[in-house]
């Protein structure tokens, strides 16, 4: 079973930039790994650091700014984790900290490996997007709430409705991912395989 997600409180950090890449978001030279852990000191790293080593921080990165460290939600313009399908983006992101990206829209493959991973990918337009970069940039430091099961996000004064298909709602609210969804239907599955010929099984 996945974490549970209902509902979340966090920082917000604004990641002014559209069309950004997996392998923006964690390099190749990091994807050695099949575990889920580990990623995050990777997360961004040729925009984090200024060597390749990752021991340099790179002051003027948004993400290395003070006033953001701890940040959990992390809001970005359209199209965001484009490019390959590699399923370490979302480990990179959640490993980091991440439980929401803010975003008008997102590439497909890795919108679905999100819920995988229970990283959840909030969908809003465009001029939403603008508002809400705008009250971060103004108050840096602002939480947001996120919540999954009225499906809002609470900025400052403001809430916006985002829509989450009924399954992956499902999913995440309950902590499913892909193996907790089949272990679900253990029963059946075991009662299947005992009905096979005993040289199938």
């Amino acid at each position: 079973m996945a974490e549970k997600f209902t509902q979340h409180t966090g920082l917000v950090v604004p990641l002014d930039a559209a069309n950004i890449d997996t392998d923006a978001i964690i390099p190749k030279q990091f994807l050695q790994k099949v575990t889920r852990t580990g990623f995050g000191a990777h997360l961004f790293n040729d925009w984090r650091f200024l060597d390749e080593k990752g021991q340099q921080p790179n002051p003027e990165f948004v993400l290395n700014f003070p006033e953001y460290q701890g940040a959990s939600i992390l809001l970005a313009r359209e199209n965001f984790g484009c490019g390959s399908s590699r399923e370490h983006a979302p480990w990179a992101l959640t490993d980091y900290g991440f439980k929401v990206v803010i975003a008008p829209s997102f590439a497909d493959i890795f919108y679905g490996n999100s819920f995988n991973n229970q990283l959840l990918p909030v969908t809003l337009s465009d001029a939403q997007v603008d508002e809400l970069f705008a009250l971060v940039k103004a108050n840096p430091g602002i939480k947001f709430e996120v919540d999954l099961e009225a499906q809002v996000v609470k900025a400052g004064d403001k809430t916006y409705s985002f829509k989450i298909d009924d399954f992956r709602r499902h999913c995440m609210l309950n902590g499913l991912d892909s193996i907790g969804l089949t272990l679900q239907h253990e029963d059946a599955i075991a009662a299947y395989e005992n009905k096979q010929p005993a040289f199938m099984r």
